[in-house]
């Protein structure tokens, strides 16, 4: 587990709990998403008021038991493969069942389904096939063509958290990936459990999925940190942060 310096808050700064993030993912200067990190953490400080004390946690560390408890917010980052599989399951599966606030983007979209799938709908067999392309059973498969550099429109479902945090039914977002949900019956089996998909691309394939229930559980297969430059962050990053802040002093109140 590796730290991001401390910061120190300026004067004018307003004085909100300081929210632990795991950022969970094998960090590499090699994968555009992590090096932005730290650029959109100072923003979100500097330009939201909201102070994010973040940790990397790489997936074979996540494996290890209560790895995320006491995070005031997990995010699965891009990135993979992941050097462990089971250690980017493990996160998505505490976020959602201790109801910590969770986003997973990119892979982390595809591990969040695949942890749904295996551990709530009792989809066992269901594989990822960048982990195991052999497998007989899908339910994150190679893309009909590469979303890698790829900018496309979202429509979102009205009343959804991700309509909610967007304030708009669509979005023009970036991806660089090359693997999403297959088109098997399983989708429908993961909604009839209770996740719902509240994004689609022009094609109507599933690109945002949440948790209703949950304080804050958004999947996206595009990349909301790619937004800009990295001075303004994307409003699903903001409200991550914002989540995190809301269960810190919710902590705070209940300590």
């Amino acid at each position: 587990m590796s730290e991001f310096p401390s910061r120190t808050r300026a004067h004018n700064e307003p004085s909100a709990p300081v929210a632990r993030i795991a950022l969970i993912g094998d960090r590499s200067p090699n994968v555009t998403s992590h090096v932005r990190i730290p650029l959109l953490l100072e923003a979100l400080a500097e330009r939201d008021g909201l102070v994010l004390d973040a940790y990397w946690i790489s997936t074979p560390d996540a494996e290890e038991p209560d790895a995320v408890r006491g995070f005031d917010a997990v995010w699965v980052l891009p990135g993979s493969p992941y050097r462990s599989e089971a250690g980017a399951l493990a996160a998505v599966r505490t976020a959602r069942e201790d109801g910590i606030p969770f986003l997973g983007t990119c892979g982390g979209f595809q591990h969040a389904l695949l942890e749904f799938a295996r551990n709530v709908c009792g989809l066992t067999s269901v594989a990822h096939a960048e982990n195991d392309p052999g497998a007989d059973d899908l339910l994150i498969a190679p893309l009909a063509c590469s979303l890698v550099g790829h900018e496309g429109t979202v429509t979102l479902t009205p009343g959804s958290l991700a309509e909610s945090v967007l304030g708009a039914d669509r979005t023009l977002e970036r991806y660089h990936c090359d693997y999403g949900p297959s088109d098997t019956g399983h989708l429908d089996t993961l909604r009839a459990h209770g996740l719902r998909f509240t994004g689609a691309d022009e094609e109507g394939l599933v690109r945002v999925a949440e948790l209703p229930g949950h304080p804050f559980f958004l999947a996206t297969l595009f990349q909301p940190e790619l937004y800009g430059d990295g001075s303004r962050p994307h409003a699903i990053v903001r409200a991550l942060a914002g989540a995190a802040v809301a269960h810190a002093a919710a902590g705070v109140r209940a300590a």
